[in-house]
């Protein structure tokens, strides 16, 4: 039912630039529940074949963001791999071949939304996937280091430009109501990816053998299986639709309402569409006004998509309060990185989720996982693999357990437990470490204690620390700087994870124990800086959150943005639609009264 209220009732204020919006947002959302009859949540997502293939071609590429992040490291530790390619057993080389993935898919979740604006979202995810079946096949094919090293990078650029664009592709095309759950589903897609190349990292080290007599084939086959994915993926993207905001964007507005149109299974004159169909075009000009307010050199200077782009990029930093949003998306995705589950296991596995994107991110751990699981004293590979397998179903069911928290107990306090959990995990590590590591054989009760505190450690960062922080990112800017804030941050986070790939295998090598130390130490650095310095943005409306920085800019853009919906008629045709609804339920009142009668 629609909102009952009418536009003259007191307590709808049709100055008020948020009941505007909140009129837009309400109205259309309770005729979609009467179009799917009060269902809601999985039961009308089946219902919507179209929105389910979306969610589906979302969670490949987060599969394949997932998948990348576990393969390396059970290669490391075959014997054929370390016979075909005897440098890796060195930690710098370790190191590089991690780092270079990381650099290259910090190139691509930075021009992902670039390429996203200027030319589609469907050909950048194109673009990512053609980017991994060449990353994926250099690796499997490799003949020297140099195969390893571009293929790394290619499959860099490729992850990275599907975790850059793939979430704004889908939630484009999706509706509001499903946002949520699809969201949850790429997240689940990254934590299964990496499961999945743990577990097929512990099967195809039986191949041949796991000693001298090993074939190539044990460490080939899962760079073959990750390009197999990439390949569906790729040819997906011709079976998908443009995005319907990139089409308003292009003043294809027919196209828009076509394609809206295919995705809700409604005629395109149907209500339903005509408000969706307004909303994205109400937004796509309040995005080039407010960037014309801010900029207007660009009008006198002519309309240069990229100029336009790449100075909207500029407005995070052109205020106090928008650098301290961004200060602060960069800073938590620093500390992300830096907990140590890059080292552990790895941070951008949970980003996507996110992921999340959102994504949460588990760098170290994920990449190094069976290095780090043979240092603690399992010196079987096979053990070290099947310890790591276990990190994967961990992170896929401690990353549905967040889907249940993070709107119920809030997001600092679930980071806060998250990395108190963490920083103890690390802190115990390191001091089993630094009493057995001298002798582990004689001490194997020691190593397992600490292997189970890296998985305890690996679930607390999956259920808090992970998809808190994208959850953040995505939720601290104002409207008119929220896809672009949140680029930033995860660029921050491919920095970060550049970094910390690249520095963990020589400082496990050189300070040992004190890797672990130096990790519980920047948790608990991360708790000081979440408690003091980031509100709690659970449930805040946009104007909430504008108040809790001090900030009018979200008010402003408000009334810029009501006053848009007002000149492209959305808010008439809003207003016709409760009329008309109100004088059906007089009419049906009237009725019954003169039956009573």
């Amino acid at each position: 039912m629609f909102a009952s209220e009418s536009c003259s009732d007191p307590m709808f204020d049709s100055n008020s630039p948020t009941n505007h919006i909140q009129l837009a947002q309400g109205a259309a959302a309770q005729r979609r529940a009467e179009l799917y009859r009060g269902g809601a949540g999985l039961r009308v997502l089946l219902k919507n074949k179209k929105a389910v293939a979306v969610a589906g071609f979302a969670s490949i590429g987060g599969f394949l963001y997932g998948y990348q992040q576990g393969v390396l490291g059970g290669s490391f530790t075959k014997t054929s791999f370390q016979a075909k390619f005897p440098k890796t057993t060195e930690a710098e080389v370790q190191s590089l071949l991690t780092a270079i993935l990381q650099v290259g898919g910090y190139l691509g979740s930075l021009t992902a939304g670039l390429f996203g604006e200027v030319y589609s979202r469907k050909h950048t995810i194109l673009s990512g996937a053609l980017w991994v079946i060449l990353g994926s096949f250099l690796c499997a094919g490799a003949k020297d280091l140099a195969f390893l090293y571009s293929g790394r990078f290619f499959t860099g650029v490729g992850v990275g430009t599907l975790a850059g664009i793939g979430f704004l592709y889908n939630a484009e095309l999706a509706p509001p109501e499903f946002r949520g759950l699809l969201v949850a589903m790429q997240q689940l897609g990254v934590t299964f990816g990496i499961m999945v190349a743990y577990w097929i990292g512990y099967g195809t080290n039986f191949i041949g053998g796991t000693g001298p007599s090993q074939k190539d084939l044990a460490w080939q086959l899962p760079w073959i299986i990750q390009g197999i994915p990439a390949i569906v993926l790729a040819i997906g993207t011709f079976f998908m639709p443009y995005s319907p905001r990139l089409l308003v964007n292009k003043g294809r507005y027919a196209e828009a309402k076509a394609t809206l149109s295919y995705l809700r299974n409604l005629p395109e004159d149907h209500e339903l569409i005509q408000i969706e169909f307004l909303e994205i075009k109400a937004e796509a000009i309040f995005d080039r006004r407010i960037l014309e307010q801010k900029y207007p050199q660009l009008v006198k200077k002519g309309d240069n998509i990229w100029v336009r782009e790449l100075m909207g990029y500029a407005n995070l930093f052109r205020t106090k309060d928008s650098f301290k949003r961004a200060a602060i998306a960069g800073i938590i995705m620093f500390f992300q990185q830096w907990t140590g589950i890059d080292s552990s296991e790895c941070f951008p596995t949970l980003g996507l989720w996110v992921i999340a994107q959102g994504m949460a991110d588990v760098t170290i751990v994920v990449y190094y996982a069976p290095f780090i699981f043979q240092n603690l004293g399992l010196s079987s590979n096979s053990v070290s693999l099947l310890a790591t397998g276990v990190v994967g179903v961990i992170m896929v069911l401690a990353s549905i357990l967040s889907m249940i928290l993070i709107d119920n107990l809030g997001r600092k306090p679930l980071w806060i437990a998250s990395c108190t959990g963490m920083g103890l995990s690390m802190l115990i590590v390191g001091i089993i470490t630094a009493k057995f590591s001298s002798n582990w054989p004689a001490h194997a009760a020691g190593g397992w204690a600490a292997v189970v505190f890296v998985w305890i450690y690996i679930a607390n960062f999956a259920y808090g620390a992970g998809p808190v922080s994208w959850t953040l990112i995505s939720e601290i800017f104002p409207l008119s700087t929220r896809a672009k804030g949140t680029a930033v941050g995860a660029t921050s986070n491919w920095a970060n994870t550049i970094v910390v790939a690249y520095s963990v295998p020589p400082m496990i090598k050189h300070i040992g124990f004190g890797t672990y130390i130096l990790f519980a130490a920047i948790n608990v650095l991360s708790i000081i800086f979440m408690y003091f310095f980031v509100p709690e943005t659970k449930g805040k409306t946009l104007e909430e959150m504008d108040l809790v920085f001090g900030s009018h800019t979200s008010r402003d853009e408000m009334a810029l943005l009501a006053e848009i919906q007002k000149e492209v008629g959305l808010t008439s045709l809003l207003q016709s639609m409760l009329n008309e609804k109100q004088i059906v339920e007089e009419n049906r009142e009237e009725g019954n009264s003169g039956k009573l009668a």
